[in-house]
Protein backbone atom coordinates (compact mmCIF):
# COMPACT_ATOMS: atom_id res chain seq x y z
CA UNK A 1 0.00 0.00 0.00
CA UNK A 2 2.59 2.22 0.82
CA UNK A 3 4.56 1.56 -2.54
CA UNK A 4 1.25 2.36 -4.46
CA UNK A 5 0.92 5.76 -2.25
CA UNK A 6 4.61 6.70 -3.30
CA UNK A 7 4.14 5.68 -6.83
CA UNK A 8 0.72 7.79 -7.41
CA UNK A 9 2.17 10.70 -5.84
CA UNK A 10 5.32 10.49 -8.18
CA UNK A 11 3.25 9.76 -10.91
CA UNK A 12 0.76 13.02 -10.31
CA UNK A 13 3.51 15.27 -9.13
CA UNK A 14 5.38 13.82 -12.86
CA UNK A 15 2.29 15.08 -14.69
CA UNK A 16 1.87 18.26 -12.86
CA UNK A 17 5.75 18.94 -13.84
CA UNK A 18 4.81 18.52 -17.38
CA UNK A 19 1.26 19.67 -17.86
CA UNK A 20 1.01 23.42 -18.59
CA UNK A 21 -1.68 25.85 -17.33
CA UNK A 22 -2.97 28.61 -19.40
CA UNK A 23 -5.30 31.19 -17.36
CA UNK A 24 -6.86 34.39 -18.78
CA UNK A 25 -9.54 36.89 -18.54
CA UNK A 26 -13.03 36.92 -21.37
CA UNK A 27 -15.71 39.05 -22.29
CA UNK A 28 -18.18 37.04 -23.37
CA UNK A 29 -21.35 39.18 -24.63
CA UNK A 30 -24.20 36.67 -25.29
CA UNK A 31 -27.17 36.65 -28.13
CA UNK A 32 -29.57 35.19 -25.34
CA UNK A 33 -33.12 33.32 -26.29
CA UNK A 34 -35.49 30.79 -25.08
CA UNK A 35 -36.89 27.34 -26.61
CA UNK A 36 -40.41 25.99 -24.73
CA UNK A 37 -41.34 22.19 -24.71
CA UNK A 38 -45.36 22.78 -24.23
CA UNK A 39 -48.59 21.98 -26.34
CA UNK A 40 -49.53 24.32 -29.32
CA UNK A 41 -52.44 25.35 -27.87
CA UNK A 42 -50.17 27.63 -25.43
CA UNK A 43 -48.83 28.84 -28.09
CA UNK A 44 -44.95 29.73 -26.66
CA UNK A 45 -42.99 31.77 -28.74
CA UNK A 46 -39.79 33.80 -28.46
CA UNK A 47 -40.67 37.62 -29.42
CA UNK A 48 -36.87 38.47 -29.79
CA UNK A 49 -33.11 37.65 -28.72
CA UNK A 50 -31.69 39.65 -26.02
CA UNK A 51 -28.07 41.03 -26.30
CA UNK A 52 -26.48 39.70 -22.54
CA UNK A 53 -23.37 40.37 -20.81
CA UNK A 54 -21.04 37.63 -19.72
CA UNK A 55 -17.68 38.20 -18.17
CA UNK A 56 -15.54 35.97 -16.26
CA UNK A 57 -12.31 34.17 -15.74
CA UNK A 58 -11.22 30.96 -17.93
CA UNK A 59 -8.17 28.55 -17.55
CA UNK A 60 -6.92 26.07 -20.07
CA UNK A 61 -5.23 23.14 -18.16
CA UNK A 62 -2.82 21.42 -20.72
CA UNK A 63 -2.61 17.32 -20.58
CA UNK A 64 -0.88 17.09 -24.10
CA UNK A 65 0.44 19.56 -26.48
CA UNK A 66 -2.56 20.17 -28.54
CA UNK A 67 -5.33 19.12 -25.93
CA UNK A 68 -6.30 21.15 -22.75
CA UNK A 69 -9.12 20.55 -20.45
CA UNK A 70 -10.83 24.26 -20.24
CA UNK A 71 -12.90 25.24 -16.96
CA UNK A 72 -13.53 28.87 -15.38
CA UNK A 73 -15.97 31.03 -13.51
CA UNK A 74 -17.91 32.91 -15.75
CA UNK A 75 -20.93 35.55 -14.66
CA UNK A 76 -23.26 35.55 -17.73
CA UNK A 77 -27.07 36.97 -18.38
CA UNK A 78 -29.45 35.00 -20.21
CA UNK A 79 -33.09 35.09 -21.13
CA UNK A 80 -35.29 36.56 -23.76
CA UNK A 81 -38.72 38.12 -24.40
CA UNK A 82 -41.30 35.42 -25.06
CA UNK A 83 -45.15 35.45 -25.16
CA UNK A 84 -48.10 32.60 -24.72
CA UNK A 85 -51.44 32.42 -23.94
CA UNK A 86 -53.54 31.83 -21.33
CA UNK A 87 -56.89 32.30 -20.56
CA UNK A 88 -59.35 34.62 -18.17
CA UNK A 89 -61.48 32.96 -15.54
CA UNK A 90 -63.99 33.29 -18.71
CA UNK A 91 -62.18 31.19 -20.77
CA UNK A 92 -61.31 33.71 -22.80
CA UNK A 93 -57.69 33.16 -24.59
CA UNK A 94 -55.11 36.62 -24.34
CA UNK A 95 -51.75 36.98 -24.86
CA UNK A 96 -49.55 37.46 -22.36
CA UNK A 97 -45.50 39.04 -22.50
CA UNK A 98 -42.50 38.40 -20.26
CA UNK A 99 -39.57 39.83 -20.72
CA UNK A 100 -36.76 37.36 -19.11
CA UNK A 101 -33.81 38.28 -17.36
CA UNK A 102 -31.67 35.39 -15.17
CA UNK A 103 -27.81 36.05 -14.13
CA UNK A 104 -25.90 33.03 -13.42
CA UNK A 105 -22.20 31.81 -12.53
CA UNK A 106 -20.98 29.47 -14.64
CA UNK A 107 -18.63 26.63 -14.18
CA UNK A 108 -17.64 25.29 -18.13
CA UNK A 109 -16.23 21.86 -17.92
CA UNK A 110 -14.57 21.48 -21.59
CA UNK A 111 -12.34 19.88 -24.15
CA UNK A 112 -10.31 22.03 -25.99
CA UNK A 113 -8.69 20.68 -28.86
CA UNK A 114 -5.82 22.81 -30.74
CA UNK A 115 -4.56 22.76 -34.36
CA UNK A 116 -1.01 23.46 -35.16
CA UNK A 117 -0.41 26.92 -36.79
CA UNK A 118 -2.30 28.01 -39.45
CA UNK A 119 -0.61 30.87 -39.80
CA UNK A 120 2.64 32.55 -37.90
CA UNK A 121 1.48 32.63 -34.34
CA UNK A 122 -1.97 31.66 -35.08
CA UNK A 123 -3.42 28.55 -34.25
CA UNK A 124 -7.54 27.00 -34.17
CA UNK A 125 -9.52 25.41 -31.22
CA UNK A 126 -12.61 23.71 -30.95
CA UNK A 127 -14.35 23.11 -27.74
CA UNK A 128 -16.88 20.86 -26.42
CA UNK A 129 -18.37 20.46 -23.15
CA UNK A 130 -21.21 21.41 -20.74
CA UNK A 131 -21.84 24.14 -17.82
CA UNK A 132 -22.60 23.76 -14.65
CA UNK A 133 -24.79 27.17 -13.62
CA UNK A 134 -26.15 28.67 -10.46
CA UNK A 135 -28.69 31.15 -10.42
CA UNK A 136 -27.57 34.57 -8.75
CA UNK A 137 -30.57 37.44 -9.88
CA UNK A 138 -33.42 37.31 -12.10
CA UNK A 139 -35.89 39.96 -13.59
CA UNK A 140 -39.18 39.83 -15.09
CA UNK A 141 -39.95 42.81 -16.92
CA UNK A 142 -37.23 44.61 -15.52
CA UNK A 143 -38.43 44.26 -11.96
CA UNK A 144 -37.42 42.04 -9.20
CA UNK A 145 -40.54 41.98 -7.12
CA UNK A 146 -43.87 41.39 -8.31
CA UNK A 147 -47.25 41.18 -6.08
CA UNK A 148 -45.02 40.90 -3.22
CA UNK A 149 -42.82 37.91 -4.31
CA UNK A 150 -39.10 37.96 -5.34
CA UNK A 151 -38.52 37.17 -8.80
CA UNK A 152 -35.72 35.40 -8.39
CA UNK A 153 -37.59 32.68 -6.37
CA UNK A 154 -39.40 31.68 -9.35
CA UNK A 155 -36.60 30.16 -11.26
CA UNK A 156 -34.83 26.88 -10.16
CA UNK A 157 -31.81 27.55 -9.13
CA UNK A 158 -29.19 25.45 -11.37
CA UNK A 159 -28.80 24.93 -14.83
CA UNK A 160 -26.76 22.66 -16.88
CA UNK A 161 -25.60 23.85 -20.59
CA UNK A 162 -23.86 21.64 -23.35
CA UNK A 163 -21.41 24.19 -25.15
CA UNK A 164 -19.53 23.93 -29.03
CA UNK A 165 -17.50 26.37 -29.92
CA UNK A 166 -14.83 27.02 -31.41
CA UNK A 167 -12.39 29.65 -32.27
CA UNK A 168 -8.54 31.39 -33.05
CA UNK A 169 -5.53 31.97 -30.72
CA UNK A 170 -3.01 34.83 -31.45
CA UNK A 171 0.37 34.57 -29.96
CA UNK A 172 1.69 37.95 -28.52
CA UNK A 173 4.54 36.98 -26.59
CA UNK A 174 6.35 34.35 -24.80
CA UNK A 175 3.43 33.45 -22.59
CA UNK A 176 0.32 36.32 -23.38
CA UNK A 177 -2.07 35.06 -26.34
CA UNK A 178 -5.34 36.90 -27.81
CA UNK A 179 -8.23 34.64 -28.12
CA UNK A 180 -11.91 35.11 -29.77
CA UNK A 181 -14.83 32.87 -30.81
CA UNK A 182 -17.93 31.84 -30.56
CA UNK A 183 -19.90 29.08 -28.44
CA UNK A 184 -23.27 27.88 -28.88
CA UNK A 185 -25.14 27.26 -25.52
CA UNK A 186 -27.75 25.17 -25.11
CA UNK A 187 -29.84 24.32 -21.86
CA UNK A 188 -30.56 20.97 -20.82
CA UNK A 189 -32.74 21.79 -18.25
CA UNK A 190 -35.96 23.51 -16.77
CA UNK A 191 -34.98 27.00 -15.37
CA UNK A 192 -38.88 27.84 -14.56
CA UNK A 193 -42.14 26.04 -12.89
CA UNK A 194 -44.00 28.97 -13.10
CA UNK A 195 -45.54 28.58 -16.55
CA UNK A 196 -46.55 25.13 -15.36
CA UNK A 197 -48.42 26.34 -12.10
CA UNK A 198 -49.78 28.72 -14.22
CA UNK A 199 -51.28 26.96 -16.87
CA UNK A 200 -51.88 24.14 -14.98
CA UNK A 201 -49.87 21.65 -17.06
CA UNK A 202 -46.82 19.87 -15.62
CA UNK A 203 -45.49 19.01 -19.27
CA UNK A 204 -44.62 22.23 -19.69
CA UNK A 205 -40.18 23.36 -19.99
CA UNK A 206 -38.66 25.98 -20.59
CA UNK A 207 -34.64 26.36 -21.10
CA UNK A 208 -32.19 28.60 -22.14
CA UNK A 209 -30.47 28.96 -25.41
CA UNK A 210 -27.80 31.53 -26.60
CA UNK A 211 -24.82 31.93 -28.70
CA UNK A 212 -21.43 33.75 -27.18
CA UNK A 213 -19.21 36.31 -28.89
CA UNK A 214 -15.62 35.26 -26.96
CA UNK A 215 -12.66 37.16 -26.84
CA UNK A 216 -10.44 37.87 -24.18
CA UNK A 217 -6.17 37.62 -22.98
CA UNK A 218 -4.35 34.61 -21.54
CA UNK A 219 -1.28 35.05 -19.74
Amino acid sequence: MKKLTLLMLFLVAGFSAMAQIEIGLMVSPTIAGNRFIAEDRYNFEKESSNLRLGVGVVADYFFAQNYAFSTGLIYRGKGAEITFTDTDTNGNPFTEKDDLTIQYIELPISLKLFTNEIAPGTIAYFQVGGSLNTKVAAQVDGKKVINGEKIIKRFNIFEADVLLGGGVEFQLGQSTKLFGGLTYHRGLTDIDNFYEDRLGDKNISLKNNGVSIDFGVKF
